[in-house]
């Protein structure tokens, strides 16, 4: 059995160690600063990476270089409507981006393969999931949408999802006159935090949008009288409560009530 004195004589550098230990652990707790969701990935990177994954190569190969891990971000632009880095680049049909993601530890779901035309895969996933061809991508984007959006290189993809049908199917969404549009259009509060407030805008491709102040817009789809769900989330309802022609508050309901918000 060695003493503690006869295990220090040993081992000189022990002493010397705990000596420095204090100061050591005091240096890099002085240098070292975490964002607030670790050791979860910082949210504005994911939200960047996702964002760039629409269109620039460039951006996504120089963060996911710097944090590999990135190559499965994925993004909630609001009420749930989640959305990947490859899912991204899927619906847009950027070919590159997607076989780089791959390359780097993304996955590819059912939206991918239709993209890149990969028809076996898509038959073989309908085979084993009869129906999926029905279900919606990033946004309300249907399968058919992200098919088309290979272009020549996802024809038989195109052929295919025709001839079993269901994968064309797009979200209800009922007309609405600039007039019935300027109804909602307004700011809406609920607190008296910055942030605590929604507003709702025409967006210059003429749909109707709800933003919290402290995040994206996202599209409305109108689904009943004065009811709306935002795009990519068919169980949230937005619904106005109009008093004398005019929307006068808002409630959002998931699918409870979460909050009312009173127009300003």
């Amino acid at each position: 059995m060695l003493s503690r004195r006869n295990f220090l004589g040993l081992v000189p550098g022990a002493v010397v160690g705990t000596a420095f230990a204090p100061s050591i652990a005091s240096a890099c707790q002085a240098d070292t600063k975490l964002h607030p969701a670790y050791p979860g990935q910082d949210p504005e990177k994911v939200r960047t990476v996702v964002g760039a994954s629409h269109r620039d190569l460039d951006k996504v190969k120089e963060m996911v270089t710097a944090s590999p891990a990135l190559s499965r971000a994925a993004w909630d632009w609001g009420y749930g409507d989640w959305e990947s880095a490859i899912g991204a680049a899927s619906h847009v049909g950027r070919h590159d981006i997607v076989e780089y993601l791959i390359a780097n530890g993304a996955r590819p779901d059912i939206f991918t393969f239709a993209m890149l035309g990969n028809v076996d895969a898509v038959k073989a996933m309908v085979a084993a999931n009869p129906g999926i061809q029905k279900l919606y991508g990033p946004h309300s984007i249907n399968l058919m949408r992200h098919a088309e959006a290979g272009e020549d290189r996802a024809k038989a993809v195109v052929e295919y999802l025709k001839s079993i049908g269901g994968a064309d199917i797009a979200p209800t969404n009922l007309p609405l006159t600039d007039e019935q549009k300027a109804t909602y259009v307004g700011k809406y509060t609920f607190g008296k935090e910055a942030g605590d407030g929604f507003e709702v805008a025409v967006s210059r491709q003429g749909n109707l949008t709800f933003q919290r102040s402290t995040r994206n817009a996202v599209n409305l789809f109108r689904v009943e009288e004065h009811g709306f769900h935002p795009g990519g989330c068919p169980a949230v309802r937005i619904r106005f409560r109009i008093e004398g022609g005019k929307s006068v508050a808002v409630t959002v309901h998931d699918p409870a009530p979460v909050v009312t918000a009173l127009r300003s």
